[in-house]
């Protein structure tokens, strides 16, 4: 089962959330207070670098027709797409430039290089995801409706092969499951849509979605083909290449952001009367980061800080990184786990997890109340009333990260007995 009080599971009292809270607004005032010219800058130079790239990319394409430069032109375009959609497109969206007060790079007015319309993204993510962060039923990221990422989702017999089948398909096509969510076609299929709203979405859809496609299969491969080093197939193939790659990519950071392990999950009672501090509770337990350089970092669109981003969705990207070592010491301090890996692992995590529960509950080991991708307040039954607190032995507080080791100890040692 899903959490159904963040408060009793997370091992904390009303007052030490309300204490994370201040904190946590103390570390977002801190940035804004800093927030000037080294930002401005950063955001400038990162879109005139990735514009840069996009070009260069086009000129390979139509300069030359050996395999390896349109390998080369490509590739680059690959990344020109990658750094717009993440670095760029997702963070101005967000708002986080919009301090700036620059027309060109608002949250606004920008549109970007994607088959959805931004504004419908605003909508889906920024606040649909953002605010009802993994509560089922309210945040349709978990799973987008095709795929089964959590125990609490009912399991149907198409999830033995749609599971996987339908995660690999999301990846390549990744941009256009993204433009198709805000049409909530399941709600159509069910009659259960206001039809005039639909048409109009529907609408807004095609016109973004076909603006995309005449400009990728169209536009560019007909200018390119006019130079005798491409042809119009050389470089629809590149285009259609190029935006694969940058699909598979988005997937990845944004699964490894919500899927791999410690990514927990809410149910609707959960957010009743929810308070600040336990908003900010359920953006950090909701939420996984993974470890990055500067390179990755960056191509990632830091979102390899999902945790802080999820805390602080309209801060500036290039300050996640100072802000994650607060943040961490914030979950020492209450005793809270910072759910983090390398980049490789969590991307497993995610891909064995949709694996795994391509089965029926009978067939996998863990109980719904305490498995890698689902706990609840639940699995804490076996502790004594009191556990949270101050450890007596060390003085030091005991939280979440504490109690979720006792547990699982006491769970190895009764399998090692039972094996013995």
């Amino acid at each position: 089962m899903a959490i159904t009080d963040v408060e009793v599971f997370a091992h904390l009292t009303e007052a030490d959330i309300e204490s994370l809270a201040v904190e946590l607004d103390s570390i977002r005032a801190d940035i804004e207070d800093s927030r000037g010219a080294r930002d401005s800058r950063y955001i400038r130079r990162t879109i005139a670098a990735q514009r840069g790239l996009e070009v260069a990319a086009r000129l390979i394409l139509a300069a030359s027709s050996k395999r390896s430069a349109w390998w080369a032109g490509t590739v680059t375009l690959g990344v020109a797409k990658i750094v717009e959609n993440m670095e760029v497109g997702h963070n101005v969206m967000h708002g986080q430039w919009d301090w700036m007060n620059d027309p060109e790079i608002h949250s606004s007015t920008w549109e970007w290089d994607m088959s959805g319309a931004s504004k419908h993204w605003r909508f889906t993510h920024n606040f649909m995801h953002h605010k009802y962060t993994n509560i089922l039923g309210m945040d349709d990221d978990v799973g987008y409706g095709v795929l089964r990422v959590t125990r609490d989702q009912r399991w149907r017999p198409f999830n033995l092969y749609g599971n996987l089948l339908f995660n690999t398909l999301l990846a390549i096509g990744f941009e256009w499951g993204v433009g198709l969510q805000h049409l909530e076609l399941g709600k159509i299929s069910k009659g259960r849509d206001d039809r005039q709203a639909t048409l109009k979405r529907v609408r807004e859809f095609g016109v973004k979605a076909g603006s995309q496609v005449f400009k990728d299969y169209v536009a560019y491969p007909a200018v390119t083909s006019l130079s005798p080093g491409a042809t119009y197939r050389s470089t629809v193939t590149a285009n259609a290449v190029a935006n694969v790659i940058r699909n598979v990519w988005a997937n990845a950071v944004i699964f490894c952001g919500h899927f791999p392990d410690g990514a927990d999950k809410f149910t609707k009672t959960d957010m009743v009367g929810e308070s600040k501090g336990q908003w900010y509770l359920r953006q950090m337990l909701g939420s996984a980061n993974f470890e990055a350089g500067p390179a990755l970092r960056f191509m990632s669109g830091n979102l390899c800080h999902q945790i802080e981003h999820h805390l602080y969705p309209d801060l500036p990207s290039n300050r996640l990184h100072e802000i994650s070592i607060r943040v961490q010491q914030l979950c020492d301090k209450y005793d809270l786990p910072y759910t983090t890996g390398s980049f490789l692992v969590q991307y497993g995590k995610t891909w064995r997890t949709i694996a795994k529960l391509s089965l029926p509950d009978r067939f996998l080991r863990d109980t719904a109340e305490d498995a890698p991708e689902t706990r609840s307040e639940r699995m804490f039954a076996e502790l004594e009333a009191g556990f949270a607190g101050t450890d007596p032995r060390t003085g030091r507080k005991r939280g979440l990260r504490t109690a979720v080791a006792t547990v699982r100890a006491w769970r190895s040692e009764r399998r090692a007995a039972k094996a013995a």
